[in-house]
C-alpha cells in the first residue's frame, strides 16, 4: 500500500475521532462506539464510551392512570395515626386531621408488614433497610461500599413496561440531600437512604431535589410564554448533533471488518434514541406552558419544598409527561430540626425519646405539618379537571407511607399506608381497612395489575393478593 495512501487513511480516522470528541463536548448523550481499528489505528481511545445495546388507558380520549408513591421518615405516633374504626363510618385520628375535607378519596390501610425491614441476622440499620424495602419488598444487602443489592422497585416496574406512552417513563422526586456513596446508617450505603427507585436490584434511581431543575426539565427555560423557544432551540441543536453523528456514521463504514460493523451497530441504535429524543421534543408544542414563574431553586423551608414537588407532580400528570412518580420527602433517619414549628431537636433524635410528654407532642406536631402539605396537594388533585371531564384525583393511585410503623422501637409490622384516589374506578377510597399482617407486596401485586402492568404475579415479598384495597 503507498504510504500516501496510509496517512490519508490516518487523516480520516484522526479527524473521525476529532468529531466524536466535538460531540462529547457539545453534550450529545449519545455513545459513541470505540471501534477496535480505530484504537489500533489512532492509539487514542480514552474517554470514549460504548454502550451495548402494554398498553394503558388514555389513548381514546379517556384519562390515563397515574401512579405515585411518597415515602415519610422516622415512622409515626402510633396513638395519634391510626383511625380506631374500621369501614367507612371511621374518624380521623390526630395526624391525619387535616385530610378530613378529602376524606371520600382517602382509604387508610393497616396490618401491612415491611418485614424484610427487620434485623434479621444483619443487627442495626433499620432505617436503611427500611427506606431501601419501602417500594421493593426486598432486604438490603448490608454494605458501605459499591456492591449495593436490594431489588426492583414497584414504580420501575411499571415504568419499563408502560413508561414508553409519556414523554419520561418515570419523574423521581427529593425534597432531600441525594447522597450515593459513602456509609450512612450501621454500616449499610447512603443510598438505601437517599432513593427510593430501583431500576434493578443494583441500580437506584437518583431522585431531583432541585424544583427548577424538575421544571425546566418539563416546561423549558424562560419566562412564561417564551419557554417553547427554548424547546425549539434544544431541537435544532440535536438535529445539528444527528447531522454530525451520520456523517461520522458514513465515513466510519469504509473498510469496516467485522468487529467494527458490530460495533457500529451499536452505535446506530443510540443514534435512533437520538432520533426519538429529537421527536420527542417536537412534541413539546403539544405541551401547555403553565402560567407560573419558575421556581427560583431549593427553598429554604421544607414546607414549601414539599409545596413545590407536590405542584411539580400535578403539573407532570396533567400535562401528561409521566403518569409514574416518587417523591422522598426525607430520608429515613432524617434528623432535620423544624424550626417554623419552634422545634430546634432533630426529628428522628425525638421519636427515640417518645416517653417525655414534651418531645411526643413535638413530634406529632411534625407529622400533622406534614399531613397539612399532603392534604392540600390531594385538595389541588382534586379541583384539577382532567381531559375526560373528570377530576384528577379520579384517575390516580398513589401510596403515602413507611416501612417504619413504630420509629422508637423500630418495628415494620402494621406500617403506616395511606391510599389515595380513585385509580380510575378500580379503587375504592373512603374508608379504613385491615390487612391484618399481611405483606405490603402483596398490594403491590394488586396495584401493577389494576395499573395495567401485565404478567406480575410476585413482587418482593409477596405470598399472595391483596385486592381489598
Amino acid at each position: 500500500m503507498h504510504p500516501k495512501y496510509n496517512q490519508s487513511k490516518q487523516a480520516e480516522r484522526n479527524a473521525s475521532l476529532q468529531r466524536r470528541r466535538f460531540l462529547r463536548g457539545l453534550g450529545a448523550a449519545i455513545a459513541v462506539p470505540m471501534l477496535p481499528s480505530i484504537a489500533h489505528a489512532a492509539g487514542d481511545a480514552a474517554g470514549i464510551n460504548s454502550t451495548s445495546g402494554a398498553t394503558s388507558r388514555g389513548g381514546d380520549g379517556s384519562a390515563p392512570l397515574r401512579m405515585a408513591y411518597f415515602i415519610h421518615p422516622n415512622g409515626v405516633v402510633q396513638d395519634y395515626w391510626f383511625p380506631k374504626v374500621n369501614g367507612n363510618d371511621f374518624e380521623f385520628n390526630r395526624t391525619m386531621k387535616p385530610l378530613e375535607e378529602v376524606k371520600e378519596h382517602v382509604q387508610v390501610i393497616t396490618g401491612l408488614d415491611q418485614l424484610n425491614a427487620t434485623p434479621g441476622n444483619d443487627g442495626g440499620g433499620d432505617h436503611a433497610r427500611a427506606g431501601a424495602t419501602y417500594l421493593t419488598g426486598m432486604r438490603a444487602k448490608k454494605t458501605g461500599g459499591k456492591d449495593i443489592r436490594c431489588g426492583i422497585s414497584i414504580d420501575q416496574v411499571a415504568a419499563q413496561q408502560l413508561g414508553h406512552l409519556t414523554r419520561f417513563a418515570s419523574l423521581e422526586l427529593t425534597c432531600d440531600a441525594i447522597r450515593n456513596t459513602g456509609s450512612c446508617d450501621t454500616g449499610y450505603a447512603c443510598a438505601y437512604q437517599y432513593n427510593m427507585s430501583w431500576s434493578s436490584p443494583t441500580t437506584p434511581v437518583t431522585p431531583e431535589p432541585n424544583p427548577r431543575l424538575v421544571f425546566e426539565r418539563l416546561f423549558g427555560t424562560g419566562d412564561h410564554g417564551e419557554r417553547k423557544r427554548s424547546f425549539e432551540i434544544r431541537r435544532e441543536r440535536q438535529k445539528s448533533i444527528l447531522d454530525f453523528v451520520m456523517e461520522d456514521t458514513r465515513s466510519l463504514t469504509r473498510d469496516m471488518g467485522y468487529e467494527d460493523q458490530v460495533k457500529l451497530d451499536e452505535y446506530l441504535s443510540n443514534v435512533r434514541e437520538l432520533e426519538r429524543r429529537i421527536s420527542d421534543t417536537e412534541q413539546i408544542a403539544k405541551i401547555p406552558d403553565p402560567n407560573m414563574p419558575t421556581p427560583a431553586g431549593i427553598p429554604g423551608n421544607i414546607g414549601d419544598h414539599m409545596d413545590l414537588m407536590y405542584d411539580l407532580l400535578i403539573l407532570a400528570f396533567q400535562t401528561d409527561q409521566t403518569r409514574i412518580a416518587t417523591l422522598l420527602l426525607a430520608y429515613d433517619g432524617s434528623n432535620l430540626p423544624y424550626p417554623e414549628l419552634g422545634i430546634s431537636e432533630g426529628h428522628h433524635w425525638l421519636t427515640h425519646n417518645l416517653r417525655v410528654p414534651e418531645y411526643k407532642e413535638k413530634v406529632g406536631q411534625i407529622e400533622v405539618y406534614w399531613m397539612q402539605r399532603f392534604a392540600k396537594f390531594i385538595r389541588k388533585m382534586r379541583d384539577t379537571p382532567d381531559i375526560d371531564g373528570s377530576r384528577l384525583i379520579d384517575n390516580v393511585m398513589m401510596l403515602y407511607g413507611s416501612a417504619i410503623s413504630d420509629g422508637n422501637m423500630h418495628k415494620h409490622d402494621n406500617c403506616p399506608a395511606i391510599l389515595v384516589g380513585g385509580g380510575g374506578g378500580t379503587l375504592q377510597p373512603g374508608r379504613v381497612t385491615d390487612a391484618a399482617g399481611i405483606p405490603m407486596s402483596n398490594m403491590y401485586v394488586s396495584m401493577l395489575e389494576k395499573f395495567g402492568v401485565q404478567g406480575v404475579t410476585q413482587f418482593g415479598d409477596s405470598n399472595g393478593r391483596y385486592d381489598d384495597i
